[in-house]
């Protein structure tokens, strides 16, 4: 007598629109959404059909511990193959020697050079959160903060920008054992020459986070933190165009070991596979030459909208970009974060609020916005079309500040030039 089946029909064959039309609905819904907007969310981007495909492969099936070749789980030949490319793909973008492509999320990879390089209760020095800094580099909310005694550095009143010999005498009054460069709002090149001579007047490990510029850096477009750090921490997605994820990079054989036995099995077990695999097709796709022009593209949109949206009155922190991303001090204007953001969707332009050096706005508002160009730059949108961006942009936060309660109109009528545009610049059919 043959058993019943375990299985509902079509477990192996039927797709998520046949087994669960709400998810597959919701998923269609925000590809409409995608099509028809101008995305301008700093951390995102739009990855090649190929890392889409690799994220949904069977390679998510698979548990393996430890690193390729050393699997505390057996049937790891293929997915070991899959990992060393992923490693030597990221040393060769990069120039180390050394690389952990198993992080699960940016946060992840800081947490574990922090837990490789200092003991809970050691001094670290980071950018404060409102000056441009990250969570996981010490913020009182995050874990960091609860592991650290943490000293935050800020940026000068004046024009924005760091202050390196204030950094350099944190440094030597506080004598950190990690001193960490980068975050997730501070628009400007990074000194990493600077901060390493802050790093060595504190006695410190310098750590670079260059989530948000890795793309520009592996393109050519901005300047490079090795030989400079001793760690550098990227998330793969954001202008690096790979799946969400993160990478460590070092030259230090003595670091090897630490950082290796931080991530796992310090801070996480199994790796994800698939995501894995979709670093290693992005990060081959990087290693391209096409890609440093990509690379060189985002930094000249980045520009573009920078100084159209100085034309039209707007305070940017640090005065401009040479990254990605900027910050918008809204405050000129007599405007908040949130709604701004909230009417700036409603005209199909998506960014998101966010603090400004010495915010006083609740968090709940804020009083700034953080726009990126990296995944509107893949879509194909170029230095005219970022002008044009620019003022509808402007447009729509002049008619706000104009009319709060009511900016309708000009939401409808900056809505309608964007699906045009949008409709211009195809991506997933």
């Amino acid at each position: 007598m043959q058993q019943a089946s375990l299985l509902p029909p079509g477990y192996f064959s039927a797709g998520v629109d046949r087994t669960d039309p709400l998810v597959a609905q919701a998923i269609e819904r925000e590809k409409a959404r995608t099509r028809d907007v101008i995305e301008l969310i700093a951390s995102e981007n739009i990855v090649s059909r190929a890392v889409l495909d690799v994220q949904g492969s069977i390679l998510t099936n698979k548990t393996v511990e430890g690193l390729p070749g050393k699997r505390y789980h057996a049937g790891a030949v293929n997915v070991d193959a899959v990992e060393s490319a992923a490693i030597e793909r990221a040393c060769a973008l990069f120039g180390c020697r050394f690389a952990n492509v198993q992080p699960h999320s940016g946060s992840q990879a800081n947490h574990a050079v922090l837990h490789a390089l200092a003991e809970p209760g050691d001094t670290i020095l980071s950018m404060d959160l409102n000056a441009g800094g990250h969570l996981s580099h010490g913020a009182a909310a995050n874990l960091s903060g609860a592991w650290f005694d943490v000293v935050s550095y800020g940026v000068r009143g004046g024009d924005g920008l760091i202050d390196y010999d204030e950094v350099s005498a944190l440094a030597r009054r506080h004598r950190p054992k990690v001193l960490i460069a980068g975050g997730s709002a501070y628009p400007r090149a990074l000194d990493f020459a600077a901060f390493r001579r802050a790093a060595d007047a504190g006695g410190a490990k310098l750590l670079v986070d260059m989530a948000h510029f890795a793309g520009l850096v592996a393109g050519g477009a901005h300047g490079h933190p090795f030989p400079h750090a001793d760690v550098v921490t990227t998330t793969t997605y954001k202008s690096l165009r790979g799946p969400r994820g993160a990478i460590v990079l070092w030259n230090d054989e003595g670091l090897r070991k630490r950082i290796n036995n931080a991530v796992f099995p310090g801070l996480q077990g199994t790796p994800s596979l698939h995501i894995v695999a979709a670093k290693a097709v992005a990060l081959g796709e990087a290693l391209r030459p096409e890609f440093a022009d990509y690379a060189h593209a985002v930094l000249a949109n980045a520009r573009v909208l920078a100084q159209r949206l100085r034309r039209h009155g707007f305070d940017l922190v640090g005065g401009g970009t040479d990254t990605p991303l900027m910050l918008v001090d809204l405050r000129g204007k007599g405007l908040t974060g949130a709604p701004a953001a909230r009417s700036l969707e409603r005209a199909g332009i998506i960014a998101n609020m966010n603090p400004i050096p010495s915010d006083a706005a609740d968090l709940k508002v804020m009083s700034g916005l953080r726009f990126g160009v990296s995944g509107a730059t893949t879509r194909g949108l170029g230095q005219a079309e970022f002008d044009a961006v620019g003022d509808w942009i402007a447009e729509v936060l002049e008619g706000l500040r104009a009319s709060p309660d009511d900016n309708a109109a000009v939401e409808a009528r900056v809505a309608a030039a964007v699906r045009e545009m949008a409709a211009r610049f195809p991506t997933y059919r």
